[in-house]
């Protein structure tokens, strides 16, 4: 038995009138929305809700599913006391489903939850399903720091525990969309934020759940987006079928953005495989990367998989450019998966021979050891992408003023601790940002004394 339906939602707290108290008015067609869905689900009479949410417990490398018989929530948070919920969670699906992710080599389970209660992006649904429709057993899975492509497969793997287990069920996305709509917002204003949630929207609409996988890491950030790696693990458990698909509503007079969808399942449809779509999109996109690589990058790019196949370094080609053989710098390598990083090390300045040692060297170490991620698998090479900078020797600067962050990266130095950050990095627009991100990667606190000195990159892509 496939999933009956899927929803989006958002979940803003200030939608409760014992939160809003008036100012949820100014959402009334998001609260419209919701209740007619909330209407829907109790027509469909599920036995199993499955809802995602940014707010649950949040890993780098592991999807979290809540654990044991129940869970209750309250809005004490944003200042009302008496305002609860309880749910009784589906432990059967909850240890089927951790077997089944197993099995794809998905990381996902029950293990390390910090805090039991309902986050609000679970509560928020719950409250309006709550008056229609209690029936129902919970599933609660937070999101993860891994690609797009996946909290998709992830999807994958709910639903065929929905099937094998034969449960009547629905999905319930929760997620706001951008935080960044209005200058006057709590957020501010990002001109990307208006841009992700009419294209999200749209996609939405249209059921157009490549869209989705598609949305750039960085343009996200800069969007400050909530929802929408919730919204993937939904598209993912609707792979494969037919869906009626309707926005119901799209509000953000708080500066904040909110679109409440419907997917109603209506057959199978063998072309509505975004993974499949999306992975053929990034090969044929890699191979293009690959066809204009030059020495630096087709270096890094040979001398990770080299590492990474037979455990060896790499020999150095014989038809290097001459600058590479013959001049010192520092080199960092970035690597990039599906638009997100995988990994980035360098060296500020020479340790090598020469430039062409130096991204030998560094390609490994950001393949293998940069310590924010896990070492490259020999399966996922193919999907990498890789840039090479090559820096100038520093120079001291004694104020923000003498940086630009397009044509400046910035170190950093307190004592024994240093810190870096390239230039021209997506979303990092002032020397104010540029010089805080460095700060805080030598965990430099700002009051504390440290010097700056700047220099220039040859960026080969």
């Amino acid at each position: 038995m496939p999933i009956k339906a899927a929803f989006i939602v958002p979940h803003p707290p200030i939608i409760l009138p014992e939160i809003g108290r008036g100012e949820e008015r100014k959402i009334q067609k998001t609260t419209d929305a919701y209740m007619e869905i909330a209407e829907k689900i109790s027509e469909i009479r599920p036995e199993t809700i499955i809802v995602t949410s940014p707010h649950s417990i949040l890993y780098s490398d592991y999807f979290h599913i809540s654990p044991g018989k129940k869970a209750k929530g309250d809005m004490r948070r944003f200042g009302v006391k008496n305002l609860t919920i309880e749910a009784m969670y589906d432990s059967e699906f909850v240890q089927a489903l951790s077997a089944e992710a197993e099995k794809d080599d998905i990381p996902a389970g029950t293990l390390g939850e910090r805090n039991p209660e309902l986050d609000h992006g679970t509560f928020i649904p719950l409250y309006f399903i709550n008056k229609f429709y209690r029936e129902y057993k919970l599933v609660r899975i937070g999101l993860s720091g891994f690609s797009h492509l996946e909290h998709y497969r992830f999807g994958k793997v709910i639903a065929r525990t929905v099937e094998k287990l034969g449960r009547n069920a629905v999905f319930v996305a929760s997620g706001d969309l951008s935080h960044k709509l209005l200058s006057e917002g709590p957020y501010g204003f990002a001109k990307e934020g208006p841009v992700f949630d009419r294209q999200v929207t749209e996609a939405m609409e249209k059921a157009d759940f490549l869209t989705f996988l598609n949305f750039d890491p960085s343009f996200c950030e800069a969007a400050a987006e909530c929802g929408l790696r919730s919204f993937i693990i939904m598209a993912g458990a609707l792979d494969g079928k037919e869906v009626k698909s309707k926005l119901l509503s799209y509000e953000g007079p708080f500066g904040v953005g909110y679109a409440v969808a419907s997917f109603e399942v209506t057959g199978d449809d063998r072309t509505r495989h975004f993974d499949i779509a999306y992975e053929e999109e990034q090969r044929k996109r890699i191979n293009e990367i690959k066809s204009g690589e030059d020495a630096y990058v087709k270096l890094a790019r040979l001398s990770l998989e080299t590492y990474v196949r037979t455990g060896k370094f790499a020999e150095l080609p014989k038809d290097l450019p001459a600058e590479m053989l013959n001049r010192k710098a520092g080199v960092f390598v970035s690597i990039k998966k599906h638009g997100q990083l995988r990994g980035c090390i360098g060296t500020i300045s020479a340790v090598t021979k020469c430039i062409a040692e130096e991204i030998l060297r560094n390609a490994v170490s950001a393949g293998t050891e940069d310590p924010r991620f896990p070492p490259v698998t020999e399966k996922e090479l193919d999907e990498l992408v890789y840039s090479v900078d090559v820096l100038s020797e520093p120079e001291p600067i004694s104020s923000m003023d003498q940086l630009d962050v397009k044509k400046y990266g910035v170190i950093v130095t307190c004592g024994y601790r240093r810190g870096l950050l390239l230039p021209d990095l997506e979303g990092i627009d002032t020397p104010e940002q540029q010089v805080e991100i460095a700060l805080r990667k030598a965990g430099i606190r700002p009051d504390e004394p440290y010097t700056m000195q700047r220099f220039e990159v040859v960026r080969h892509h």
